[in-house]
């Protein structure tokens, strides 16, 4: 199963489990009801922005609609990479505990470019250690700046840039998400 029919899959029994219907997750998440069908269908790339709106609607952090990440056990296929208008994510490992779930994703971010993101589930808050280059990122009014080997934290349930001025940027983001009650 690629991508957009794993993502699609993902999505739409998440949104049957909480009993939504397509125009009601469509107006929480302000996605067009045809995306969304189109997404639900396997039939539409999916977009970070995009992803992020919903999975938020939903009240779960991204890791819930994407492939699983890479097996513990050894090499396997490597997971897809899904982008937004200047961030590529590639989730490599999800962990839960009773109170939070931690996405783990390796990430570039593309030169000249900044990604414009919006609040995510409450409580949510990301770790970016940057592999090369220089990013900037965290709340619009009060980024941060982190170069290689420096790590730059923020709250993510408020909107938030990335952005890469001087060049790619590569690095390994954490985003800590409250555990989503039921269904």
């Amino acid at each position: 199963m690629g991508l957009n029919e794993d993502v699609g899959r993902r999505l739409r029994t998440l949104r049957r489990e909480r009993d939504l219907s397509l125009s009601e997750l469509s107006r929480r998440s302000r996605v067009g009801k045809g995306t969304l069908s189109e997404l639900e269908s396997g039939t539409r790339n999916p977009t970070l922005e995009t992803l992020y709106a919903l999975t938020t609607a939903l009240g779960l952090p991204l890791s819930a609609v994407l492939s699983d990440p890479l097996p513990a056990d050894g090499p396997g296929p490597a997971p897809a990479g899904v982008s937004g208008s200047a961030v590529t994510a590639v989730l490599l490992e999800r962990y839960e505990d009773e109170a939070t779930v931690t996405d783990v994703f390796r990430i570039s971010i593309r030169a000249g470019a900044v990604q414009q993101s919006e609040a995510h589930v409450p409580g949510t808050r990301e770790s970016l250690m940057v592999l090369t280059g220089t990013a900037v990122v965290g709340p619009p009014d009060d980024t941060r700046t982190a170069g290689p080997g420096a790590c730059a934290h923020w709250p993510a349930d408020a909107p938030h840039v990335y952005g890469a001025p001087d060049g790619d940027v590569e690095g390994v983001l954490f985003v800590r998400s409250p555990v989503a009650e039921g269904p």
